[in-house]
């Protein structure tokens, strides 16, 4: 397997960092009001996104090697290209040497979860347990490079704690799924991700500390960056597995059920939020548009294996209406800080781009089809930039709180930088939005 198919380095100082359109604006730059699109919330959310589309696509990866599929080359080249900007990201702070002593090792401990695979295949328990024993070897060559590199900012012994959880989530998802137990599987995925933007918290908020110099004094941890991380979070899992979720669908995959069931927890979170807020009529009718437009994928789904144009067609016809209504949604729940057809315009490319892979899978073209599910994948941290930029914009008193000042210890997920749930943080800052929920209910009552 070439393990470096597809370069691709993504420096720090450059990834999502770009103008992103209808979802960038620039929202609460002034020096008074708090901001989501500082150095150092930007460095926290490159972290996030590629952390946690590694413990995407490596839980994919070995699902694909244990199932001996067509495209698991092809995943596997996509984790690759996930490690090369990793890679990039870590040689732009820190320099090429340290750069190529990540890439090593952070290479290797992939390695060891796919020789866990192939012996899983072999049922092989001896080979499984000298890779088990080999990521505990990385487990602390890692936390040692991590904790050198912030200069103790991070430290060892509580770095081989959360990078043990990352063992024991991607290892028991993988083992839940040969045992056939796909409910847990999807359940430990989503915590594998959930953990690495803990994981992307802890180690940015290291690197500002120790160069704050090189992210103007801003600061990685605050309100402001919590929201956009937690948007970043939800949106960016809700397209890793709606392609998952369409990929079993048409394989007629014993898991589909369960990936279209961890889908729609994903859902629930968003929904409950939005609840929370503007009452049951608007979370229902969130729930309305954001479920429905993943019907309309599986739709698009089910049309595909039946071969049968005409449906395809309807489906993507409803995804249109959908984006209408869901920018006009977002149009008004801002008071117009996000405008309706710059929203369609972003919503249009996640179409496109979920769509594009699916038909790339479909058509055995694989290396397109995890291109476009890597897009995919980022592009939603530019929604999540634009939302949080104008809910801090909407209301800056609420995301002006003061922060700690004491330095975590840990960049690893461990319990010094344990997160609180997502569907709290979601609904704890989207309710500081309750003033414009009258507004909302009226547009609803209108429209409906």
């Amino acid at each position: 397997m070439d393990w470096k198919k597809g370069l691709l380095i993504v420096p720090l100082s450059f990834s999502l960092l770009m103008p992103t359109g209808a979802f960038a604006d620039d929202h609460g730059s002034h020096s008074d009001k708090p901001s989501v699109e500082t150095p150092a919330a930007d460095l926290r959310a490159t972290l996030g996104h590629l952390l946690s589309e590694h413990a995407y696509l490596a839980v994919e990866t070995m699902r694909k090697g244990a199932q001996g599929a067509k495209d698991f080359e092809a995943s596997a080249g996509a984790l690759s290209e996930n490690t090369e900007a990793l890679t990039g990201a870590i040689s732009s702070v820190y320099g090429e040497e340290a750069g190529a002593q990540f890439n090593q090792i952070w290479s290797d401990h992939i390695g060891f979860f796919v020789d866990y695979v192939k012996a899983t295949g072999s049922e092989n328990e001896e080979a499984k347990q000298e890779a088990l024993e080999n990521l505990e070897g990385y487990k602390e060559e890692f936390s040692k490079f991590l904790e050198t590199a912030t200069g103790e900012r991070l430290e060892a012994e509580s770095l081989t704690k959360g990078l043990q959880m990352h063992i024991n989530q991607l290892v028991g998802s993988f083992d839940s799924y040969v045992e056939g137990d796909y409910e847990k599987a999807y359940e430990q995925e989503r915590e594998a991700i959930a953990h690495m933007h803990g994981v992307a918290k802890g180690f940015s908020s290291a690197i500002t500390d120790q160069f704050p110099e090189k992210f103007d004094e801003t600061k990685a941890v605050t309100p402001a960056s919590d929201l956009r991380a937690t948007l970043g979070h939800l949106l960016s899992e809700h397209a890793g597995l709606a392609m998952m979720t369409m990929q079993n669908g048409i394989d007629g995959s014993e898991d589909f059920e369960a990936s279209a069931a961890a889908l729609n927890k994903n859902t629930e979170a968003l929904t409950a939020a939005i609840a929370s807020v503007y009452g049951e009529e608007a979370g229902m009718k969130f729930n309305e548009m954001w479920s429905g437009h993943i019907g309309n994928f599986v739709e698009y789904v089910q049309a595909t294996g039946a071969e049968d144009e005409a449906a395809k067609e309807k489906a993507l016809e409803a995804l249109d209406n959908y984006r209408a209504d869901f920018s006009s949604f977002l149009e008004t729940a801002t008071e117009g800080r996000l405008k309706s057809d710059a929203l369609a315009e972003g919503l249009q490319m996640h179409v496109t781009q979920l769509i594009g892979a699916f038909d790339s899978y479909t058509n055995e073209d694989y290396d397109a089809a995890y291109n476009s599910v890597r897009e995919a994948y980022a592009h939603m941290y530019k929604p999540a930039k634009g939302l949080s930029g104008a809910f801090a914009d909407q209301f800056p008193d609420k995301f002006a709180m003061s922060m700690p000042t004491d330095m975590p210890k840990t960049g690893m997920g461990g319990t010094a930088e344990q997160q609180l749930p997502i569907e709290w943080i979601l609904a704890a800052v989207l309710a500081t939005m309750a003033a414009t929920g009258v507004v909302v209910r009226r547009k609803l009552q209108k429209d409906s």
